[in-house]
């Protein structure tokens, strides 16, 4: 089973409350008020089926990015997506940097494709040199992924950067997909977003989630906007008859009418990060200067996470993605007090050898 961080189901109950987990990047603020209403009261609809178009949830998001409801897919998170895609466009090859997102590649997988990796480089801080990517998409290439933010570094691509693999894409008759799940968390997400391109590039799948910046993981909630409507219906045919709960499309659609919520969010997340990667430097790690809501580092002692468990946190360990390996974690962003009990635990930790 792949690790995403977050695996709470193999943890028993009693341990649970004692556990911080920093294994997952999800919103420290905790589901919107009005989103957690929203849901409760749509279990009061569970003995029916949802609706599976989504219709009023589509219609908010269709007004949030300002592009055709026919143009937006909603599914089951997404994980969901990425899976329908691959389904869908049934690529004979992919190219995909790494480390990144291992979903991709597990998708990818699943179909036969065979993808070929380009590699970031730690003493580059995993920035993505955008023209040397684009040079590089091999022939053939029906479909690429890019995080912006990427995970699990962190690393934020420059909107023309964006703009040149998108052209080069075209170019050779490939499938963008953008995963923009964390871009909410960044301080300005509308200067780094693709969407402005959907209008004029069908080549161009743009992927999003609830279930980060909403913190909404339990609730399976993910969407994408599509340059193409024709592919986007194709994509919503290929997945599962109702495939968002009406508690998740609820939950959705309440936490799109609190505009606040995102900019306290970016605030605290900012303020956060910048003070946890000058206090994880100054215990000598090797912090990636990421623009998300979590820091990847490197340690000497690959017995970290152990270590830490011990203390009650968990941290996400990153050995299996390709391009890290032993010593490599990423640590969520949170709460100030919550960060202050992880740096004063590793601190002991690390104090110790």
């Amino acid at each position: 089973m792949r690790d995403h961080g977050g695996e709470w189901a193999g943890i028993l109950p009693g341990q649970r409350t004692e556990l911080l987990d920093f294994s997952a990047n999800i919103s420290p603020q905790g589901m919107p008020a009005g989103a957690l209403d929203a849901a409760v009261k749509a279990i009061c609809e569970a003995d029916r089926y949802p609706d599976p178009q989504c219709r009023a949830l589509r219609r908010k998001l269709s007004h949030v990015h300002d592009i055709a409801e026919e143009k937006i897919v909603c599914g089951n998170g997404a994980a969901d997506l990425i899976w329908r895609i691959c389904r869908c466009l049934q690529p004979a090859k992919a190219f995909v940097p790494v480390p990144t997102f291992t979903e991709y590649e597990a998708a990818l997988d699943a179909v036969g494709c065979g993808i070929t990796r380009f590699p970031l480089q730690a003493d580059e801080e995993f920035c993505l040199n955008a023209e040397a990517f684009a040079r590089s998409i091999p022939e053939g290439t029906g479909l690429v992924f890019l995080c912006n933010p990427n995970n699990p570094t962190g690393r934020l691509l420059a909107l023309d950067d964006g703009r040149r693999i998108l052209n080069a894409c075209r170019e050779c008759g490939a499938v963008l997909v953008v995963d923009e799940c964390f871009l909410d968390f960044t301080q300005r997400p509308d200067a780094h977003t693709l969407a402005g391109e959907l209008e004029c590039a069908p080549n161009l799948i743009i992927l999003k989630a609830f279930t980060k910046t909403y913190a909404m993981a339990g609730l399976r909630l993910g969407y994408v906007l599509c340059g193409d409507a024709h592919l986007a219906e194709r994509l919503s045919c290929e997945g599962q008859p109702w495939p968002v709960s009406h508690p998740a499309q609820a939950a959705g659609a309440a936490a799109l009418d609190d505009a606040g919520y995102p900019v306290r969010l970016r605030s605290l997340i900012e303020a956060e990060r910048d003070r946890m990667h000058k206090a994880l430097a100054a215990l000598n790690l090797c912090v990636i200067p990421g623009e998300a809501n979590f820091l990847l580092f490197r340690c000497a002692d690959i017995s970290l996470g152990e270590k830490l468990r011990e203390k009650g946190i968990v941290l996400r360990g990153c050995a299996d993605f390709p391009g890290l390996g032993e010593g490599w974690f990423r640590t969520a962003v949170r709460t100030p007090a919550e960060n202050d009990r992880l740096l004063a635990a590793m601190g002991e930790v690390l104090d110790r050898g």
